[in-house]
């Protein structure tokens, strides 16, 4: 053998096990850990990497609400089994975004997913810019309310209007005086989160504060919002002052003829919002265009 053959063969027997290192490095990645917490009586709520879920066991199976991105499934199924034997019958999708129904992908062949007309929608004409492609939508839609009966439970599913999106569900349970909202409300480490407008999506900050009001008049006390931890009605009302307070603000600035660069600024110093951030590609230019009004 030739010592320039000699070289290249050794050189492609380290490429190929660097490949190798590299492809069982990234195959045995594990996404995050799922935390599964009772919330109360038969509802349980699973935090982390994605949207909060909730489950609801009865005596016929599960309903459940949002199932995170489609590696989180097995984390979801083994959480699940921790609680009941009994399959999960139903899945309430609060919106399309893949850190929320991103796991239909998985559940959809043994589960009825249920969402609004528009959530479907979105995800057929894959609206996301940095959704996975091969998104499954809902079977079963509504536009106004959806009710389910199950094992003497009641769930039910509305649509009061725009705010994240244009198909933002709010899920309430009767019997147990809560609500789940989807990313209609938010919680940080420190209190209400700063709302993202997914403006490509069909949000709207001017109707996302009348949404919340009609949301309000509901009878619970209890709220397991999009994102961070379980919380009160008073934290409710709390976020929807502060979408409020930040879309006077920016409205303020833009009737003032401020540019974009100088609304993103000021969101940034006040509201945090992060240069390349989903908050300035989504939300800033559609605030531009709806707050000039």
């Amino acid at each position: 053998m030739s010592r320039t053959l000699l070289v290249r063969c050794c050189a492609g027997l380290l490429f190929l096990a660097g490949a190798w290192v590299a492809y069982t490095q990234d195959k045995g990645k594990q996404p995050p850990q799922l935390k599964l917490n009772k919330i109360k009586d038969d509802l349980f709520e699973i935090e982390g990497d994605g949207g909060n879920v909730a489950m609801y066991v009865t005596g016929e199976g599960v309903i459940m609400i949002d199932d995170k991105y489609e590696q989180d499934y097995e984390q979801i199924m083994a959480d699940e089994k921790q609680v009941t034997n009994l399959p999960i019958r139903y899945i309430l999708s609060t919106h399309y975004h893949a850190d929320h129904s991103g796991g239909n992908t998985r559940f959809a062949a043994g589960t009825e997913i249920i969402s609004t007309l528009n959530a479907h929608n979105n995800i057929v004409n894959h609206v996301q810019s940095n959704a996975p492609n091969d998104m499954i939508a809902a079977r079963v839609t509504f536009t106004t309310q959806s009710d389910i009966f199950l094992g003497g439970k009641h769930v039910q599913a509305k649509y009061y209007g725009r705010g994240h999106t244009n198909g933002d569900a709010v899920i309430y349970f009767p019997d147990l005086k809560l609500v789940h909202t989807g990313d209609l409300m938010t919680m940080g480490a420190n209190g209400p989160g700063s709302p993202l407008i997914d403006y490509p999506g069909g949000g709207s900050v001017v109707e996302w504060t009348k949404t919340l009001d009609e949301v309000m008049k509901l009878d619970f006390d209890m709220v397991i919002p999009g994102h961070g931890p379980v919380s009160k009605k008073a934290d409710m009302m709390a976020y929807r002052n502060n979408v409020e307070k930040l879309r006077n603000r920016a409205q303020s600035l833009i009737r003032q003829g401020k540019s974009q660069d100088d609304v993103a600024k000021v969101m940034t110093a006040e509201y945090n919002w992060q240069p390349g951030s989903l908050n300035m590609q989504w939300s800033l230019p559609g605030m531009m265009t709806e707050l000039k009004k």
